[in-house]
C-alpha cells in the first residue's frame, strides 16, 4: 500500500466537545492524500466515542496511557507513514486549503524542514476574536524562535518527517519509541523542539502567507497556568544554555522578557491587572530590548496592564491596536 503524502497527528485528551469539529476540518481538506492518527491520551470522557463515529478509512485511533501533549505527539510521529507530518490540536480548526498549501511549499523548497502559517484566534464557541497570529515568515533564526516563536501554536506546523527525525532521541528508561518532543515538559515542549531543530540541524524554518489555522483560546485556563508556564519556559531556557551556551548568553535575557510580556498579555485577557502589571514590570527589568524592538506593542501592553490594575476595566481599544500577534 502506498504511503500517504501527509500524516496528521491529533492528540486527544478529554476533548469530546471539540474534536468532532477538528476532525471534520481535517477530513475536508482540499488535498486528500493523508492519514489521520488520533492519539487518545488516556481520555476519561467521550472522546473515543466521538472519534469512533467517523467512518473514514483515512482515520485511525491509537489509545495510550496519559503521557501529556508531547507524549501524544511522539506516539503519532512514531506511527506516522507520511512524508510530511502535520499537527492539529483537538480543539483547533484548519482552513480547507491548509495541507495543500503547506505541501506545495515543502515540495518546492527542499531546504525547508518546517512550514507554518499564521492563525486566527477563536473563543470556546468558535467565534472569531479580534486578535490573530501574523508571524514573521522568512529569514527565521534561532533568536526569532527563542524570542517570538513565529510558528505560533501546535496546530500551525507541517514538518518534513526526514528532517524532524534529526532531533529524535531515546531517553534512559524509554522502551516503546523515540522522543521528538521532550515529555518531561508539560508546556513549552514545542519551543524546545523547534529550538533544538534550528540549533542542531541545517534545515530551514519558513512560513507561508495567510491565516490557515483557527486557534481556540480557552480563557478559563490562561491565568491559572501562568506561573507553571513561566517555570517550564525557564527549564527550556536552561536546556538551551546546555546546547548552545554562547547563543543563550546573548539571547536568553531578551527571550525571557518577551516571554514575560506574552504572559502579561494572557493575564490581561483574564482580567488580572495585578499579575499583568507585575509581569510587564519584570519583563522591562529583565531586558529593554522588546521596548526597543517593538515599542508600540510593548508600551500598549504596559499601559493596558496599568489601566486594568487601576480601573479594573479592560481597555480593549488600546489592546487591539497590537492585535496582529498573539504575544
Amino acid at each position: 500500500m502506498q504511503s500517504p503524502k501527509v500524516t496528521v497527528v491529533v492528540p486527544a485528551y478529554n476533548v469530546a466537545a471539540t474534536i468532532g469539529e477538528t476532525l471534520r476540518s481535517i477530513l475536508n481538506q482540499t488535498l486528500q492524500d493523508f492519514e489521520v492518527i488520533v492519539v487518545n491520551d488516556g481520555a476519561t470522557d467521550a472522546t473515543a466515542d466521538v472519534v469512533a463515529e467517523f467512518n473514514s478509512p483515512k482515520l485511525r485511533m491509537i489509545t495510550q496511557r496519559n503521557r501529556g501533549l508531547a507524549g501524544a505527539r511522539n506516539t503519532g510521529l512514531h506511527h506516522a507513514k507520511g512524508e510530511y507530518v502535520a499537527f492539529c490540536d483537538s480543539d483547533d480548526v484548519w482552513e480547507p486549503e491548509k495541507l495543500e498549501r503547506h505541501c506545495a511549499h515543502l515540495d518546492g523548497n527542499p531546504h525547508v524542514g518546517i512550514s507554518y502559517a499564521g492563525s486566527s484566534m477563536i473563543d470556546e464557541a468558535g467565534k472569531f476574536l479580534k486578535v490573530a497570529q501574523r508571524p514573521k515568515l522568512s529569514g527565521i533564526t534561532a533568536a526569532d524562535v527563542f524570542k517570538r516563536n513565529p510558528i505560533g501554536n501546535g496546530s500551525a506546523p507541517v514538518v518534513r518527517k526526514a528532517a524532524f527525525d534529526a532531533i529524535a532521541f531515546r531517553p534512559a528508561g524509554e522502551e516503546e519509541r523515540d522522543w521528538w518532543f521532550d515529555e518531561t515538559l508539560r508546556q513549552s515542549e514545542d519551543i524546545d523542539a523547534w529550538l533544538r531543530f534550528i540549533l542542531s540541524t541545517d534545515w530551514k524554518v519558513e512560513g507561508i502567507p495567510g491565516l490557515l489555522t483557527r486557534y481556540r483560546i480557552n480563557f478559563g485556563g490562561l491565568s491559572a497556568n501562568i506561573t507553571k508556564q513561566y517555570e517550564t519556559w525557564k527549564r527550556v531556557r536552561d536546556k538551551v544554555r546546555g546546547l548552545a551556551p554562547d547563543f543563550a548568553a546573548k539571547v536568553a535575557p531578551v527571550a525571557e522578557a518577551y516571554q514575560l510580556r506574552f504572559l502579561a498579555r494572557r493575564a490581561f485577557m483574564m482580567g488580572d491587572g495585578k499579575v499583568a502589571l507585575a509581569l510587564m514590570t519584570q519583563a522591562l527589568r529583565t531586558s529593554a530590548k522588546p521596548l526597543a524592538e517593538e515599542p508600540v506593542k510593548t508600551t500598549v501592553t504596559l499601559l493596558a496592564a496599568l489601566a486594568l490594575r487601576v480601573f479594573s476595566t479592560k481597555p480593549q481599544n488600546l489592546f487591539n491596536l497590537t492585535s496582529s500577534h498573539a504575544n
